[in-house]
């Protein structure tokens, strides 16, 4: 039974400087910005800045299509990056199978880019 406790023992020892590092890391960067008075909250610190309206009202606010707009070409181009890379690095090893599944998913992604294009997401005012 001591055996099989002391075969976990690397493991315990591991994780638990992972989890003491990854606290540490968390943790000691406030400590110190609120020691060294970093922490100075003030209106235009805390105003909203991703979406553009206030986090904080009536839940049926209608606002402009183009943030969700932004969204669907954010991961058309994220989903092109994650995927086309891969398969450039395996396309000796898959073949015409591979190359045929990874036009059709560039045609998906084309037909998502044109949709966003016709929208007027790449307009910028």
């Amino acid at each position: 039974m001591a055996s099989v406790a002391a075969g976990y023992l690397p493991i315990l020892l591991f994780l638990a400087i992972a989890l003491g590092l990854s606290a540490g890391f968390v943790v000691l960067p406030m400590l110190v910005s609120r020691l060294t008075g970093a922490h100075r909250p003030n209106p235009q610190k805390l105003s909203e800045y991703e979406c553009g309206f206030p986090a904080f009202e009536d839940a049926r606010a209608q606002f402009d299509v183009r943030f969700y707009l932004v969204a669907i070409l954010f991961i058309v181009f994220d989903l092109e990056a994650a995927f086309l890379f891969p398969w450039a690095v395996s396309l000796a090893g898959i073949g015409w199978a591979g190359w045929i599944a990874m036009m059709i998913f560039l045609a998906e992604l084309g037909l998502g880019l044109a949709y966003a294009w016709k929208k007027g997401a790449l307009e910028w005012e």
